[in-house]
């Protein structure tokens, strides 16, 4: 096997927007020089994920510039987990970076990136520092999600790793295999192993606009991720329900010995009523909590495909 300290690889970099034309006219000349001082094999591939601004216009005379540039437009809004699939299936690089459009992920560390690459990882991917930028509620449900994915779970997820990456070909090989269409990408790159290190970064301020990814968008990525990689929904269930029953049977004991043994009569009504009330929502929560394990399994059965690519211009390394 060829040293990798000695070899400068190809380079391919993903790179899925939404709503992102200003800041893709500043951020893509600025990335792809960035790749071009690591390797003179280099190919930048925008994956346009629905955009209703002026994406399309921007990133076709950005490719004309540059025969680098790939421009993949979906053909409706799939959500980043697809558009990340979408080009990490056509990226041709020995080695893959994936960042965002919105200029937060600094080409400052690809450089170090590369070298830990050569060093022989074969993930190198970016932990931040702090959510300095997010409020106390966003930090903590965060905190919270990773520390209840990671209990039901047999792979352990980073805590405040994203998609900002480099990867080696063989680990975007796995990931491309994987056939799954609930996809979350963070549990991906952890399933799929292989030598993995750390690099801590700080995100730099958005060069403009606000951020299309708010709250209900991350409730819902959380969501599809702790359906897809824990089962301590139904852990809880299990232990509530156990909880439940013996309690339930402790109160039936009582009454029965303060009936016989002290002989006091326990009025029956208002306990019945809240037992059925409390009991009726744990069925619901229940219910609906078992509903989406059904729903995703019911998406995988229809086999229905993660994206679709309505257009693609530009050259890049070519197949």
């Amino acid at each position: 096997m060829t040293s990798r300290t000695s070899t400068t690889p190809s380079i391919s970099c993903v790179m899925p927007a939404f709503n992102e034309a200003r800041n893709l006219s500043i951020g893509v000349p600025q990335t792809l020089t960035a790749l071009q001082q690591l390797s003179p094999q280099a190919e930048l591939i925008v994956v346009d994920d629905g955009s209703r601004d002026d994406t399309a216009e921007v990133m076709q005379g950005l490719c004309a510039d540059h025969t680098q540039v790939v421009y993949v437009k979906l053909s409706r809004n799939f959500g980043k987990e697809s558009a990340l699939t979408a080009g990490l299936a056509i990226a041709r690089g020995e080695t893959v970076v994936l960042m965002d459009a919105d200029g937060q992920h600094p080409t400052s560390l690809l450089p170090e990136m590369l070298l830990k690459w050569k060093q022989g990882a074969d993930v190198v991917y970016a932990v931040r520092k702090s959510r300095a930028d997010h409020s106390a509620l966003q930090a903590g449900l965060v905190g919270l999600f990773y520390k209840l994915i990671n209990w039901g779970s047999h792979i352990e997820i980073p805590a405040n790793a994203g998609d900002f990456r480099l990867m080696d070909r063989q680990v975007v090989n796995a990931l491309n295999a994987l056939p799954e269409r609930n996809r979350f990408m963070k549990g991906l790159y952890a399933w799929v192993g292989f030598n993995s290190t750390a690099i801590d970064y700080e995100p730099l301020p958005r060069a403009d606009g606000l951020s299309n990814f708010g709250l209900g968008g991350s409730f819902a990525l959380a969501l599809t991720g702790m359906v897809a990689f824990s089962t301590a929904p139904l852990r809880l269930l299990t232990w509530l329900g156990l909880l439940l029953a013996t309690a339930a049977l402790g109160y039936g004991s009582w009454v029965v010995l303060d009936h016989f043994i002290w002989g006091i009569s326990v009025p029956g009504y208002a306990t019945l009523v809240v037992g059925m009330m409390f009991l009726s929502g744990i069925q619901l929560l229940s219910i609906g909590i078992l509903a989406e394990y059904v729903g995703r399994i019911y998406d995988e059965v229809k086999q229905r495909p993660s994206y679709i690519v309505a257009q693609r211009s530009g050259q890049g390394l070519g197949d």
